[in-house]
């Protein structure tokens, strides 16, 4: 398994519903970063990476997109986040690619590192040969 599913609190309430997400109790990790991408274009793509020490949780904070896993071992996984009350755990060594996504869609980050472009293995040849090893 590359990545698992986390539930995230769902506060119902009339006047609108409220999602926590605090580090250490709902997301398995101290939190370091947070980012955002939005205004993806139709057809576009965004990952397309694996991190050496970093771990994340994705979550659909508005509308929909398709993550995909690949452990560099024949295993891979995709997920549909559709929901902003539920995360995707994805740990270190797995690469993600993140697609097909709707229209006004916002994708939230929780990540364990601080921003570190060493950190990135944007080389799909060179991620298997480091999770094969």
């Amino acid at each position: 398994m590359t990545g698992r599913l986390i539930d995230l609190p769902k506060i119902v309430d009339p006047r609108g519903n409220l999602t926590v997400a605090e580090q250490q109790k709902h997301v398995p990790f101290s939190i370091e970063r947070v980012y955002w991408t939005y205004d993806v274009p139709s057809g576009e793509r965004r990952g397309g990476h694996a991190h050496r020490t970093c771990e994340e949780v994705i979550i659909a904070v508005s509308g929909s997109f398709d993550v995909m896993l690949d452990d560099g071992r024949g295993g891979q996984e995709t997920y549909h986040l559709n929901h902003p009350y539920q995360g995707l755990y994805v740990g270190t060594g797995v690469w993600r690619t993140l697609e097909d996504f709707s229209s006004g869609a916002v994708c939230l980050v929780l990540a364990s590192e601080l921003f570190d472009e060493q950190e990135y293995i944007y080389d799909y040849d060179e991620f298997k040969a480091l999770v094969n090893v």
